[in-house]
């Protein structure tokens, strides 16, 4: 799927790869993040931190009539308070996408793949 914007010099489409890139890339610059989970591998009860190019696997796109909905499966650091983690990445992720593509999201759902210790 593809969201279409009418402008007064033509028509942009912007596709559900490009949202969710910008989303996973806005996730991970927040305190407390150790970065993103794919939606569907988990095995052995450990989640697998997704690289930069693969962050669309760890964000999916919904669209619902007008409605943008995003679900972001993420990996957060041992120690830190976790809704406030989850409450900054919405904040963050909703913020970028406003500004960069300014689209309107309806909702951003945060599911907590696990928690890792971060060693300096």
């Amino acid at each position: 799927m593809s969201i279409e914007l009418n402008t007064n010099n033509g028509q942009v489409t912007i596709t559900n790869e490009v949202i969710a890139t910008i989303a996973g890339g806005a996730a991970v610059e927040c305190y407390g993040i150790v970065g993103m989970a794919s939606k569907k591998q988990l095995r052995d009860g450990l989640a697998e931190i997704l690289r930069k190019e693969n962050f669309t696997k760890g964000v999916i796109v919904r669209q619902e009539d007008s409605n943008i909905h995003i679900d972001m499966y993420i990996i957060v650091s041992y120690g830190t308070k976790i809704s406030e983690v989850a409450h900054n990445v919405q904040s963050q992720v909703k913020y970028y996408l406003e500004k960069t593509l300014g689209l309107t999201i309806q909702s951003i759902n945060i599911y907590i793949h696990g928690v890792r210790v971060i060693q300096d």
